[in-house]
């Protein structure tokens, strides 16, 4: 996902930051790539580690699920990487933006709700995992918009493709 948003927001000249432990960052190589393009147009790319530095001025902040399809095994050391990355009120504080806005491509695991939510809480001890509930429910939060827009968006890409 993140690869994606950075290849996306430099074609589009958009400013793009991302915060993570540095072993989950982009290849440099794409990074490179992306670099040039936005120069271009207009766009800065920029990679840290430091989430209540990197997020300062942010308009939005995404993300995903801490370990997708087919990483099941290294769920247990994204946990541990990524728990300083939790999107919760400070993060959101710490941009200084008022008009923030949170998006997230679901499923979220912001609660103990679902059976993944649960088993998570009984494996690790997480009641909340890559954003809060606080979060997730907020008058920040547009994933449920984000998740329309997206529906949309898939149904035109087939009708496009099936012509």
């Amino acid at each position: 996902m993140a690869n994606s948003l950075m290849v996306g927001s430099a074609l589009m000249g958009v400013d793009y930051t991302i915060t993570s432990p540095r072993e989950l960052w982009p290849q440099e190589k794409l990074v490179k790539k992306c670099r040039s393009i936005a120069e271009d147009t207009g766009a800065t790319i920029t990679i840290g580690d430091d989430p209540a530095e990197d997020v300062r001025g942010a308009d939005a902040i995404y993300t995903d699920v801490w370990a997708s399809m087919g990483e099941e095994a290294e769920f247990a050391e994204r946990v541990e990487l990524l728990q300083p990355y939790q999107v919760n009120m400070e993060m959101i504080e710490n941009t200084e933006n008022p008009d923030v806005i949170f998006l997230h491509c679901l499923p979220a695991y912001h609660n103990r709700d679902t059976e993944n939510g649960e088993r998570i809480y009984q494996e690790y001890g997480l009641e909340e995992m890559e954003v809060t509930d606080r979060v997730f429910e907020s008058k920040y939060s547009r994933v449920f918009d984000q998740a329309e827009n997206r529906m949309h968006t898939i149904k035109a890409v087939m009708v496009a493709t099936l012509t």
